[in-house]
């Protein structure tokens, strides 16, 4: 095989969900549409550009990022995120219109991942100079998560700001048989009054 083709199935296939099969589908195809690969050239070359934004630690393009420097924005409620692309996903509800925190991960004494490699002091600092009102958690509903969210009630609490989780429960249009005990439990105990 070509080297040139064959170091870009391997750079696809380390790609997650890129498989070998469909690392080759890609690269065929973008050899077949030239004006394509330039378009995907031009693309992950602006990723340079991207950064972390100083204030939530999500993604910018140098400095403050369109979140954070948007006004509109309540400025007194932070929903806090374990990643910068679950930014995105709680955005695209357009439900919520406070600003974010992300922290970089979840705690995992199993992994080594403790409280200094996250942003948890960058968060307590928010909370203190920001005048926060309100912390979300919508962190993952695993124990990773848990953890986390045990951890940041606690740094908390003494700054007397309130401190929320997102409900955890059935997803929209399942059946209530395929739901573990577990969802279903916490969807109970999540409930909303009608």
């Amino acid at each position: 095989m070509i080297p040139a083709l064959e170091e870009l199935l391997s750079a696809l296939s380390r790609l997650p969900g890129i498989g070998r099969r469909s690392a080759e589908r890609i690269a065929f195809y973008l050899l077949a549409k030239p004006e394509e690969a330039q378009r995907l050239m031009r693309a992950l070359t602006g990723l340079s550009k991207v950064g972390r934004c100083p204030r939530c630690h999500g993604f910018s393009e140098g400095g403050l990022c369109p979140i954070c420097r948007d006004p509109k924005r309540d400025q007194k409620t932070i929903c806090v995120v374990a990643r910068p692309w679950e930014v995105e996903q709680i955005e695209r509800t357009g439900e919520y219109h406070g600003l974010y925190h992300v922290l970089g991960g979840l705690l995992s004494p199993t992994s080594g991942i403790g409280p200094e490699d996250l942003t948890l002091a960058h968060l307590v600092q928010r909370v203190k100079e920001e005048g926060t009102e309100e912390v979300i958690l919508a962190l993952e509903p695993r124990l990773e998560g848990d953890l986390t969210a045990m951890h940041i009630l606690r740094l908390l609490k003494p700054l007397g700001v309130k401190v929320s989780q997102i409900a955890h429960g059935v997803p929209v249009g399942r059946d209530l048989e395929a739901a573990d005990e577990l969802t279903l439990g916490r969807a109970l105990k999540g409930r909303i009054p009608l």
